[in-house]
């Protein structure tokens, strides 16, 4: 069946690509995903694929760009109304390992990005989204040790790096493994050991 109609406004129609192309990252290796392939995921000619996007490297970025945009929603959502800084980045850290279970293709996407020699857009965007992310978690952190929920010992940068590092660990595994939705039953114990790390009862 066609989930992917040829008729579409343009912004529509670059969502879908992109949709597509995380799609077709969950079951191979990104970097062998061709235009073609592409194409043929949603049913249309690569002319109609490249009247979107001019390049590969132009799809790359979008893709980049729809994973920030939304993960970043996400981890903010989870946060949200949340007074404890140790509970937001608990509900953070389980909001971003959904989020992977969900699209298993966005980890496939990322580290095949930041494992390229050269600097690309969708490269600089991932970058980016790592910061802003680690920026949010220092802010936690910070916050943290101010009301003494953490130990004022407590490294902010390194603590940051541990927490998604955490995340990278249990990605990894479960690729390995080959089934991404195990992180979820993890996620919860190897948090524990994180909180336990930088608690302030220390």
């Amino acid at each position: 069946m066609d989930n992917h109609p040829k008729h579409l406004p343009a912004d529509e129609r670059r969502a879908v690509t992109v949709e597509a192309v995380i799609e077709l990252a969950g079951s191979q290796n990104p970097s062998e995903i061709t235009t073609a392939a592409i194409a043929r995921h949603m049913n249309l000619t690569q002319g109609a694929l490249f009247r979107h996007f001019p390049t590969k490297d132009a799809i790359w970025q979008a893709v980049m760009e729809w994973v920030a945009e939304r993960l970043l929603k996400r981890v903010e959502l989870a946060a949200q109304g949340i007074d404890s800084p140790l509970a937001a980045m608990e509900a953070i850290f389980m909001a971003n390992v959904e989020f992977v279970a969900e699209h298993p293709g966005v980890p496939r996407m990322m580290f095949g990005e930041l494992q390229r020699a050269e600097s690309t857009a969708a490269k600089r965007m991932a970058h980016t989204l790592i910061q802003r992310y680690a920026s949010r978690l220092r802010e936690l952190i910070a916050k943290g040790k101010v009301i003494g929920e953490l130990a004022p010992s407590v490294d902010d940068e390194a603590a940051a790096a541990l927490f998604l590092g955490a995340i990278q660990g249990l990605v990894i595994k479960s690729l390995l493994a080959g089934d991404v939705g195990h992180m979820r039953g993890e996620a919860p114990r190897v948090f524990a050991i994180f909180r336990r790390g930088i608690g302030g009862d220390q």
